[in-house]
């Protein structure tokens, strides 16, 4: 019942972003602007993206390596499943591709798929940081829009501090992880702790404390940023492309800076993919930029579908090629499913010596 009226609860919130950012909008000019868009880069912008999927499968090989050996079309028909739920439900189907990847390859443990997208999700932060910061070393705020941009800049400040941080914690966690371990399993022996709860918990760290196995080797670092830094830029073109398919004029530094904003609505776990925060957030920086309203919005609406679509697309096939049932897709949505199945694969935890 927690979960559907959660559920509701965002849902609404998704509809009261999109009613209170489109309120006062000509959705007859909105329409117009849709029908001008340029089929040929939207084209060009959806196969870029599909590209990206693939990226992020061969990165998460990359990741999954110190811990098992995996399979490429596994990990590509998980991403874009996994994607496929965030459209739906918005960020609580990220559950979804560590618990349907062990069902796909059973070399992979649930708890080992988790911690490498935690991993991944750093490396993606610290990328579309860079991208947005080297943006904003030339860009050129427009004049009226000086809060707005001195707000963003320091969103995008913060951002890098947690970043930095966030990769200081993982290499002294990696490098202590042993005594870390052993610590907090001393710490947790305690009667008012679930069992369950203690092994669960341990298991994670010690499933963390492999992944991160990739920084003891320069090569593995390489390939990892080399492949999210790939992964990333896959995603910024496409976002040029769309802005070019609408007729404006627009460098690539200014696509990265859209694509920056847009990335950071995109956070809100509202459904359909964050939607409402996605347009606002994509609207607001083309409006930034000089774009008229209407034409920020329909431009908006067409990059969610950019982005999500193909993921959509490829999610369905695996879906209903017979791979896993409409039913069990469905409880892998559920936290509390989740939590048995990485319980399940987790033995009782006894701490290295």
């Amino acid at each position: 019942m927690r979960k559907y009226i959660k559920f509701i609860l965002l849902f609404l919130f998704a509809v009261f972003i999109l009613w209170f950012f489109g309120r006062n909008l000509d959705w007859g000019a909105v329409i117009v602007s849709l029908k001008k868009a340029d089929p040929l880069y939207l084209t060009l912008a959806f196969i870029g993206i599909c590209i990206g999927y693939f990226l992020r499968a061969v990165r998460w090989r990359v990741l999954l390596a110190p811990i098992t050996e995996s399979r490429l079309r596994d990990l590509f028909a998980t991403t874009t499943v996994g994607f496929a739920a965030i459209l739906i439900v918005g960020r609580a189907g990220e559950i979804v591709r560590p618990m349907w990847l062990p069902m796909r390859d059973r070399r992979v443990r649930p708890s080992s798929a988790l911690v490498t997208i935690f991993v991944e999700r750093v490396f993606d932060l610290a990328s579309l940081i860079a991208f947005f910061s080297i943006s904003l070393i030339w860009f050129r705020t427009p004049v009226g829009h000086e809060s707005e941009f001195a707000s963003i800049k320091n969103v995008g400040n913060l951002m890098i501090v947690a970043v930095v941080a966030g990769f200081v914690g993982l290499f002294i966690y990696h490098r202590y992880s042993v005594p870390i371990i052993k610590f907090f399993a001393a710490l947790t022996d305690r009667k008012f702790i679930p069992v369950r709860l203690r092994d669960l918990f341990l298991g994670l760290m010690e499933s963390l404390a492999k992944s991160l196995d990739i920084l003891k080797s320069p090569r593995e670092i390489f390939w990892v940023t080399f492949w999210t830094a790939a992964l990333w830029l896959s995603i910024a073109i496409p976002t040029w492309l769309v802005l070019l398919a609408f007729g404006l004029q627009m460098s690539f530094l200014d696509s990265t800076f859209v694509m920056g904003v847009a990335s950071l609505g995109s956070l809100v776990p509202t459904p359909g993919g964050a939607a409402g925060a996605f347009h606002a957030a994509t609207a607001g920086s083309l409006i930034i930029l000089g774009v008229d309203r209407e034409q920020a919005v329909a431009i908006s609406i067409v990059m969610h579908l950019i982005y999500f679509v193909p993921a959509m697309v490829f999610g369905l096939y695996y879906l209903f090629r017979g791979d896993i049932s409409i039913e069990r897709f469905r409880s892998l949505l559920s936290s509390e499913n989740a939590e048995r199945e990485i319980e399940s694969d987790s033995p009782d935890f006894e701490p290295e010596v």
